[in-house]
């Protein structure tokens, strides 16, 4: 004698893990350097844009984490994400967070040392 109706009532469920992002190649060859500044950039703005920062941080924490680290990251700030990469997520509120590969990962021709 349970109750059937207590499933959730969303149609499309959630991604439960999180993973790396593809590989994916910047436009021309960057140096660490700017691609440090480019991602500064990014989290500085990002929260301009709509949604909640504390949301906003989560996700730079989760982006800058390894990947066991940056899914407790997910669940405990409530993020649902709607691709596994983390390029597409939403607050429980259902502010859309969008974030670039290039805050989630090193393009494959990142110039390395000098």
């Amino acid at each position: 004698m349970g109750c059937n109706g207590s499933t959730s009532a969303k149609t499309e469920e959630p991604i439960k893990k999180i993973t790396k992002p593809k590989a994916w190649k910047h436009s021309e060859p960057i140096t660490g350097e700017q691609l440090k500044r480019m991602r500064d950039e990014f989290w500085d703005t990002a929260p301009h844009y709509g949604g909640r920062k504390e949301i906003w941080d989560a996700l730079r924490a989760a982006a800058e984490a390894e990947l066991s680290l940056a899914q407790t990251i997910v669940d405990s700030a409530g993020i649902i994400v709607q691709k596994a990469d983390l390029t597409v997520c939403y607050d429980e509120r259902g502010a859309k967070y969008e974030l670039p590969k290039y805050v989630l990962s090193d393009p494959t021709n990142l110039v390395r040392g000098s």
